[in-house]
């Protein structure tokens, strides 16, 4: 094994050059253990690692530290001694949400991710608003967009040609692949996204076969995979950890926990991206001004009337709208509360002239 296998390129060679100065090595975090971390080293050990005190003190959020996919730089310990992260390369990719709940943090859900396969199936799972809100939020990471139908051995061939249809004319850019863990359906086409050095992320909710298809991809049962619900037809859920691993063939595969909530962490620019068609019949009506409701010459309700815009697409593209307008109130206001309680330690602080340089490092990125 060595760094390119583990995804190593030469924007990351440059990043890290002024780092190996310091004795220090290059590694990729496959695991996090809460505590401490799971990294894998150019020559293929495997170490766990703990965060140095400065990375974690320089992250002015949970976003900015370490995660899954990450490289990092290592000081690595002798025997008895403990390996330290003691700095983050800067991500290529970064595919997160809003932290579930009603926190207005970013989460991040892996790092330097090349493709992001998002599974589903043409049953109860199927629901285009929850897929859009994933297309929104892959785009705004820079991965390339695939979606698997998996399941196909499970429903009639023409509701699964149906979904991959809907799909595909909900966003032409991603490729929709019709595949079946069971038979092995559709497999050789999922294959070939893993090549040397790529990433390649499974999201899904729980039991839609993420990791029965990542059993396959590895060829041997390294992911636990429960047995279907009799009620719900549905997997039980078997991936309670995101991990990195390597395959042996070529590739990098990221397997993630069943994601409950899809929240947005995006800007306008990204979704009005998204919704260009939307846009651009906004564009369209008669008034600059309007509100695409009851105003005259509003060309998205004349679209929706019509049947050229589905009105559920709208509800969804409004409801989406709404939520980033919410999170970046949240930001601001927990962006205001920051620099009162850094201005308020700070005037604690300033009264001890030997502690006036420190102050000034933690105010920086607030003032």
């Amino acid at each position: 094994m060595t760094l390119a296998d583990l995804g190593w390129c030469e924007w990351f060679e440059q990043a890290f050059a002024p780092l190996q100065k310091q004795g220090w090595k290059p590694a990729r975090l496959i695991r996090d253990n809460r505590i401490t971390y799971g990294a894998l080293l150019g020559d293929g050990e495997e170490r766990e690692v703990v965060m140095g005190g400065k990375v974690y003190h320089d992250a002015t959020s949970d976003a900015e530290l370490p995660a899954v996919g990450d490289w990092v730089a290592l000081e690595l310990g002798g025997e008895g001694e403990e390996t330290v992260i003691r700095a983050r390369l800067p991500r290529r990719t970064c595919f997160s949400r809003r932290a579930p709940g009603h926190s207005a943090e970013e989460q991040v859900i892996v790092a330097n991710v090349d493709v992001v396969l998002v599974v589903t199936e043409a049953g109860a799972d199927y629901n285009p608003r929850r897929l859009e809100r994933y297309f929104a939020i892959i785009g705004r990471s820079g991965a390339k967009p695939v979606v698997l139908v998996n399941k196909a051995d499970l429903f009639p061939a023409a509701e699964n040609r149906a979904v991959v249809e809907a799909i595909q004319a909900l966003n032409p850019s991603a490729d929709v692949h019709l595949t079946s863990a069971e038979t092995g359906r559709g497999l050789a086409a999922v294959r070939s996204y893993f090549q040397r050095g790529v990433s390649v992320a499974f999201i899904g909710s729980s039991g839609v076969g993420k990791s029965a298809l990542v059993n396959r991809l590895l060829g041997d049962e390294y992911q636990w995979t429960g047995e279907v619900n009799e009620t719900t037809g549905k997997g039980r859920h078997t991936t309670s950890a995101r991990e990195l691993m390597v395959l042996r063939k070529g590739g990098i595969v990221i397997d993630n926990p069943g994601i409950k909530e899809v929240q947005m962490w995006t800007d306008e620019t990204t979704l009005r991206e998204w919704f260009a068609d939307i846009e651009t019949l906004a564009g369209q009506c008669k008034f600059l001004d309007c509100k695409h409701g009851a105003d005259a010459g509003c060309a998205i309700r004349a679209a929706v009337d019509s049947g050229k815009l589905e009105a559920s697409r709208y509800a969804g593209y409004l409801k989406l709208d709404a939520e980033i307008e919410k999170l970046r109130s949240r930001c601001k206001k927990r962006q205001m509360t920051v620099e009162r309680r850094y201005k308020r330690e700070g005037r604690q602080k300033v009264r001890n002239p030997s502690d006036r340089r420190e102050l000034e490092q933690e105010l920086s990125p607030w003032v």
